[in-house]
């Protein structure tokens, strides 16, 4: 049968999701869990590869097995032998075609910063640093342009291995609050590092060192070098993925 799970991980100590030679990852724990539980040794396949660093609320995955374990018990099984920042919030029988990558339709992340001048402990596990208020207005009017389908080459990093870099961006919401700005992003999918660079690049628009023009350009052209900076990992979580 197959098995649909819903995880939740903080990502700091691990190299991203995907199984690598010589580095811990998410989805080697899960996978060791499996076997601890059952005996058996199966692959099990998330709806994407978070990078190093990225957390994730509502990672989805699934894995085949042939345990008598009720699909709905399987989390408590797991979570016996995860560690505390990886946790299985969920466990359910799915359709024997169910594929937690290739049905996926739609994917939130959230990225999140907060303003200080200087590192504030208790947010900057989780959080950027941004040393002055950026202009929300500004952010929210550049924010729209990038919605819709578009050519995202100039907001991915080298070394992702995308067959093409159009997506689509369904919302952007820029919510702040006590000092707290986050970024939600909605997309049909995205390109190695894109949210990181195109919260990096809204970020210097808010702070006036680029205009709205630049990432209209940016778009156009192609370029990476008009926009902002690669953020931190540590700021990003993937939030939701809809099937």
């Amino acid at each position: 049968m197959r098995i649909k799970l819903l995880v939740s991980y903080d990502g700091t100590s691990y190299c991203g999701w995907q199984v690598q030679p010589n580095a811990v990852t998410v989805q080697e724990k899960i996978e060791q869990a499996i076997f601890q539980v059952t005996g058996e040794k199966v692959r099990v396949t998330g709806s994407g590869r978070t990078d190093a660093g990225v957390h994730a609320l509502g990672q989805v995955a699934h894995f085949d097995t042939n345990s008598s374990i009720p699909p709905e018990k399987f989390f408590l099984a797991l979570n016996i032998h995860l560690p505390d920042d990886i946790k299985v919030i969920k466990s359910e029988l799915a359709e024997p075609d169910f594929h937690a990558t290739r049905d996926a339709v739609k994917k939130t992340y959230r990225y999140s910063t907060y303003v200080s001048q200087s590192i504030l402990p208790l947010r900057d596990r989780y959080a950027v640093q941004v040393e002055k208020m950026p202009d929300i207005k500004k952010m929210k009017e550049t924010a729209l342009i990038l919605l819709g389908e578009h050519d995202f080459k100039c907001m991915s990093a080298s070394g992702g291995g995308a067959k093409t870099t159009v997506r689509t961006i369904y919302s952007i919401d820029i919510i702040e609050k006590d000092g707290q700005i986050d970024f939600y992003i909605c997309g049909n999918g995205f390109l190695y590092n894109m949210v990181r660079i195109m919260v990096g690049t809204l970020l210097k628009v808010g702070s006036g060192k680029i205009k709205k023009e630049d990432v209209i350009k940016m778009l156009s052209t192609g370029k990476r070098s008009l926009g902002g900076k690669t953020l931190s990992a540590k700021g990003l979580t993937l939030m939701k993925v809809e099937y």
